[in-house]
């Protein structure tokens, strides 16, 4: 008796056809919700939702993280005589990559999973079915707005990350182990290129920041209408998510650096 049943294999590649299909036409319909532009107090409002309340987390990784780099980085550099080099290797290290990478891992972590539990609950609840009972697309009046929301949070939030995370470096490597200041900001003055690094950063952590919402929203708005259905799609949201941004990373990388 086989234990692979072909009418099974061919039912699972057919769901996983018609997911695609249905997550290529929620991102055609959210990447052209330009109407929601025009409730910008929505969108507002999801900044402020996901980003504010995602501030502290985001904030006390980047300073930890700050502390290790300098830490690291300072006793690594200070065996090959160029101690005072680490200041522009904490710059490189969170404007390329640690930066974006892991506050888009904390980002799916905390604001990805509360949109997929909130729209998931929305649809276990029936309020999306109501809505479009009276007409109202609820793509446009609840999934765009938080969309763009999570889009234009998750830079900033990259942004502060990094800017936490070198003074985090700087507290640890000057303050605590004597090194020059002059030397820590001199050096990554001189060797940070806005449009080589801090942009590439920049591109990343939008880039992310569009993966890991619409994700989120995927998952809410195709959860089963039951708890579990809800608590399930919230463990996908992270699991793929979180793989999202590191495969998107590695290919970004890539491409920037090889231009």
């Amino acid at each position: 008796m086989s234990l692979l049943n072909p009418a099974d294999i061919g039912y699972a590649i057919r769901q996983q056809i018609v997911r695609l299909g249905t997550g290529a036409r929620l991102f055609a319909r959210l990447i052209t919700s330009l109407g929601a532009w025009r409730r910008f107090g929505l969108i507002r409002d999801q900044v402020h939702f996901l980003g504010n309340y995602s501030l502290s987390i985001i904030a006390i990784s980047g300073l930890f993280v700050g502390f290790v780099l300098g830490l690291q980085g300072y006793y690594t550099l200070k065996s090959f005589g160029s101690s005072e080099s680490v200041g522009l290797l904490v710059a490189l290290s969170l404007l390329r990559e640690l930066g974006p990478v892991v506050t888009g891992l904390l980002f799916a972590g905390r604001a990805g999973t509360s949109l997929t539990a909130e729209i998931g609950l929305m649809k276990a609840g029936e309020q999306l079915d109501a809505m479009q009972m009276m007409a109202v697309d609820p793509v446009q009046r609840i999934l765009a707005p938080r969309f763009w929301g999570g889009v234009i949070a998750m830079p900033i939030l990259a942004a502060i990350f990094s800017a936490v995370g070198i003074i985090g470096a700087w507290l640890v490597a000057v303050q605590l182990i004597g090194l020059d200041p002059g030397s820590f900001w001199s050096q990554m003055q001189n060797g940070v290129d806005v449009w080589k690094d801090v942009a590439n950063g920049v591109i990343k952590s939008f880039v992310f920041g569009i993966a890991v919402t619409f994700i989120a929203l995927l998952e809410g708005y195709s959860a089963r209408a039951t708890p579990e259905g809800v608590s399930r799609a919230t463990t996908r949201t992270v699991v793929v998510a979180s793989l999202t941004v590191l495969a998107l990373d590695f290919l970004l990388t890539a491409m920037m650096f090889s231009i």
